[in-house]
């Protein structure tokens, strides 16, 4: 499991800058850098609420990955020890990426 330090304010899953949704997917299968990434779990905010599978925020959670290129990516699973998720203003998934992805 990664530390993931989510920067997409506007995720209904977003909670002081760490993730409620428990796991989320990283897609981007022919991703050849972050831009090509994105996050698939992303879910828009609507009129400030907060969408949660988990009572509080996580600061480790488990990351399903696609980005095959990734040299975190191990068997579709990230093996990063930290993960930055950034999409600021993003309005569906394809405007969020992993700023982590390394091209392996």
């Amino acid at each position: 499991m990664a530390e993931l330090k989510c920067g997409v304010e506007n995720c209904s899953y977003n909670q002081e800058n760490y993730c409620c949704k428990g796991d989320i997917m990283v897609g981007g299968s022919h991703a050849c850098d972050c831009d090509g990434t994105c996050c698939e779990s992303f879910s828009q905010r609507r009129d400030n609420a907060y969408v949660s599978s988990l009572e509080h925020p996580c600061r480790t959670i488990s990351i399903d990955c696609e980005a095959e290129k990734c040299v975190y990516n191990s068997n579709y699973k990230c093996h990063a020890e930290h993960v930055d998720i950034r999409g600021c203003g993003a309005c569906d998934c394809k405007q969020t990426q992993c700023a982590t992805f390394r091209e392996a």
